[in-house]
């Protein structure tokens, strides 16, 4: 297969990660005769100091003239602890939600069963953790209306929602469950909200073309207290903009890491991959970001064009690096690998060479062993 893929890699860690993903990918295309071709572009906190806009035109038409889209990170402080700034670099993102019309965000959450021991929950609380959730992507408070009074002391966010904006993002959330356990939790705040009710009323009509899936609701606040308390109850999630952004990064805790969590980002026509990690701007230049999400983003490409053993491949060497802790230091601090060591780990997997643990330092010089 011939893929045109755009490559964004954004700001901070981004493009430390986003190269590993590519090596990855390379490393697929030779092993399974795929064709992948890249372009790069800007976009966020690189696009406004180079073009003085987070997302430029030739951007947009880079990304229009791709196939998908593999993304990095976005932000910067210098407009993170700047609230006057009027470009901000997320503005880029949002406005490329807009552009390619990717109205759902897809998280996939699982636990790792050699992270267990790592994590701050309980492992038989966690141990099978396995589900989805579906954000929709393009409506909601962070696209509202925004009013702030003349002498600053006010200010007020407009939560809008239309029925086909909910109707779209849940028939993938529906799909999603009746290829899975058939059973979709809707969360919401339909005891305050008025666009809580409308999404439950358009999910009641919609459940009756998908007859085999279980319905059920849960209010925002009781889901986060869910998803830690017992995890496993969960299949599919669906829910709106800024819920679905808060509840995916609190489930990064099930799988030990937020470094480990993929997402893609759909729509009508293009589709966009991306950790949902931020730039982590600390760690920049330092080796130490966590290449995983991405990878496993970059899997998630790979399944959107049904080359599901390509993308399975990606996803055993991810296990494997995990298992023989070659792993960054935000899960191993003991014996903590570089971006670069735990990157050429996962493209040695796939081309056939299964990395002696011994051996590991030797990674980053080519030199790792074929057992």
């Amino acid at each position: 297969m011939k893929l045109n893929i755009a490559l964004l890699p954004g700001d901070g860690i981004g493009p430390e990660v986003t190269k590993q993903a590519v090596n990855v990918l390379n490393a697929i295309a030779k092993e399974y005769n795929h064709q992948f071709n890249y372009k790069n572009a800007l976009v966020g906190a690189a696009a406004i100091d180079a073009t003085g806009n987070p997302l430029p035109d030739e951007t947009i038409q880079i990304v229009k003239n791709s196939d998908a889209v593999l993304f990095g990170a976005i932000g910067d402080p210098k407009y993170d602890n700047d609230p006057k700034a009027k470009v901000r670099p997320e503005q880029g993102l949002l406005k490329l939600r807009k552009e390619l019309g990717l109205f759902a965000n897809i998280r996939p959450i699982a636990s790792f069963k050699t992270l267990l021991k790592y994590s701050n929950l309980k492992e038989e609380v966690i141990d099978g953790a396995d589900f989805v959730i579906y954000r929709e992507l393009t409506g909601g408070i962070y696209f509202g209306e925004k009013k702030l009074s003349e002498d600053k002391q006010y200010a007020s966010d407009l939560c809008a929602y239309s029925s086909e904006e909910i109707e779209r993002v849940l028939h993938l959330a529906f799909k999603a469950a009746q290829q899975r356990n058939k059973k979709l939790t809707l969360v919401d705040k339909a005891n305050v909200l008025e666009t809580s009710r409308l999404w439950r009323r358009v999910a009641q009509d919609l459940v009756k073309k998908y007859a085999d899936v279980q319905l059920d609701f849960l209010f925002v606040d009781n889901a986060a207290m869910q998803i830690i308390l017992n995890p496993k109850q969960f299949d599919v999630m669906v829910t709106e903009n800024m819920f679905g952004d808060i509840l995916s990064d609190e489930a990064s805790v099930i799988a030990g890491s937020i470094g480990l969590l993929a997402s893609a980002s759909i729509g009508t026509k293009s589709a966009l991959f991306e950790p949902i990690h931020g730039s982590y701007p600390q760690a920049k230049g330092k080796n130490i970001a966590n290449p995983l999400a991405t990878i496993l983003s970059a899997a998630m490409l790979l399944d959107h064009f049904n080359l599901h053993e390509e993308a399975e491949t990606i996803r055993k060497a991810v296990d494997k690096s995990l298992e023989d802790e070659i792993s960054t230091p935000d899960i191993n601090k003991e014996n903590p690998k570089t971006t670069l060591e735990v990157g050429e780990y996962i493209v040695n997997y796939i081309r056939g060479n299964i990395i002696c643990k011994k051996s590991s330092e030797n990674i980053s010089l080519g030199q790792s062993t074929i057992i």
